[in-house]
């Protein structure tokens, strides 16, 4: 059991490559016969490397995953920075606002109430906002035209 956690020790190493490389080409004689994989029979050594295999494609997937969701992240959060009005909609049902109002919108953006506080005439589901630069690099979101705005700021 020991030598099996020192071989899935081995694993994050070989992740960094790109293209699976086989266990036993990764140790030297000596390290094969410590951790007992020069003792395996080829059955088990090709089952190892297949499990190996398959767990590192994984990982490769998730952190492929995981960069291309932190460029979108970013992408998203350029545009709103350029100086351009959002428009979105807020999912849920609203009635009002006040500072600490979490506003989730339909574009995956999450915007916090600062300052400002509102109610609508009646509560409304998936409410159409648009969100305003100001001066400085404030955001101020409006629920209705007819209303104050509130300023908020981007949580992501």
């Amino acid at each position: 059991m020991k030598r099996l956690a020192f071989l899935l020790l081995l694993l994050p190493l070989s992740a960094m490559a790109g293209d699976y490389v086989k266990l036993e080409d990764r140790l030297t004689a000596e390290q094969r016969v410590a951790t007992g994989v020069a003792g395996l029979s080829a059955a088990q050594l090709e089952l190892l490397n297949s499990i190996l295999s398959g767990v590192e494609q994984e990982q490769q997937r998730k952190s492929r995953d995981q960069r291309e969701q932190a460029a979108e992240r970013e992408a998203t959060l350029l545009e709103t920075l350029d100086g351009r009005p959002i428009q979105a909609v807020a999912k849920g049902t609203f009635a009002s606002w006040e500072p600490g109002t979490l506003v989730e919108l339909d574009n995956g953006q999450r915007w916090k109430v600062l300052k400002g506080y509102g109610k609508l005439r009646a509560p409304r589901t998936d409410l159409p906002v648009r969100i305003v630069p100001g001066m400085a690099g404030r955001w101020f979101m409006e629920f209705d035209e007819n209303l104050p705005k509130a300023r908020v700021f981007r949580i992501d």
